[in-house]
């Protein structure tokens, strides 16, 4: 089913987030990942591209993973650093896996690696999923505080618009701990005339690893309450993954009561805080869509 025919049918999205294992690994970690989560009925589960950022290796194979476990999968296709035939194979094969729904990314930065000339921009990719014909529902992501290399706020808006003109069906953001900067963002996007679909990215911060590499590559910005939980619990694992947690759902609440579309949960293939997750925030998104 396609994500935009579950955003007819329901006031608020519930989904999470996985990254495929490495070329190499074994499959058995990611398969009972995906049985656990699948176990959740989400909505629909988002596959990365790689655990990495770099490239679109086993994006397919774990998307029909998911597809075969009864969940609509959302696969990643990153476009920087790729030409027209490229993504023809990436898109074909998904086609052929029978995936409806991708996100369209620019994608990271990889080092040595050329840079595409076409597709520079993840509005470019979008364009050309659309051109070629390939029936996909085509989601993108969005920046509560403004993406990392954009000028300043208004312009990184104007940029959003074009993407979303160029043929996105549903945005999710990126992460971000301060819900007021996703309001913020949410009253700027309509006042430039987006309208699509937009569900809030939110990461549970359970780890110390998650705390140092994550928030770095993000640029997200931390809240003085995130800032004294990390000071507080930063040696205390057990503690860190349980304010972590306690944190998220809070949010998550927040948001849904706000009106927020959806959460998309940022889960590092934890199917644990996923689980704890669920069985606070699926209650209440049960009961703003009635059932």
């Amino acid at each position: 089913m396609k994500i935009s025919t579950l955003f007819q049918q329901k006031k608020a999205l519930f989904s999470f987030e996985i990254f495929p294992p490495k070329p190499t690994a074994d499959l058995g970690g990611i398969a009972a990942t995906v049985e656990r989560l699948a176990a959740l009925a989400p909505d629909y589960i988002s596959v990365t591209c790689s655990a990495g950022g770099s490239g679109n290796s086993r994006t397919q194979e774990i998307a029909a993973m998911v597809k075969r476990a009864g969940i609509e999968p959302l696969a990643h296709v990153t476009c920087l650093h790729s030409d027209r035939d490229s993504l023809r194979r990436t898109l074909d094969g998904l086609a052929e896996a029978g995936i409806e729904n991708v996100l369209a990314l620019r994608g990271d930065r990889i080092e040595g690696r050329e840079e595409s000339r076409e597709f520079a921009h993840a509005s470019d990719l979008v364009r050309f999923i659309h051109e070629n014909g390939y029936p996909f529902d085509v989601a993108a992501a969005c920046y509560p505080e403004g993406h990392p290399e954009s000028r300043d706020l208004l312009s990184d808006i104007r940029n959003l618009k074009i993407k979303v003109d160029a043929g996105v069906s549903h945005l999710n953001t990126q992460l971000f701990f301060d819900n007021e900067d996703f309001f913020r963002f949410r009253e700027r996007a309509a006042l430039a005339g987006i309208d699509v679909p937009v569900q809030a990215g939110v990461m549970p911060l359970v780890k110390k690893n998650h705390v140092d590499r994550i928030i770095s590559l993000s640029g997200a910005k931390i809240p003085a309450k995130i800032s004294r939980m990390i000071a507080r619990f930063y040696e205390k694992p057990e503690a860190l993954a349980e304010a972590g947690v306690a944190y998220a759902i809070d949010q998550m609440i927040d948001l849904l009561s706000a009106g927020a579309q959806g959460v998309h949960v940022y889960v590092m293939n934890n199917a644990a805080v996923a689980e704890r997750i669920a069985a606070s925030v699926l209650p209440v998104i049960r009961g703003i869509n009635g059932e």
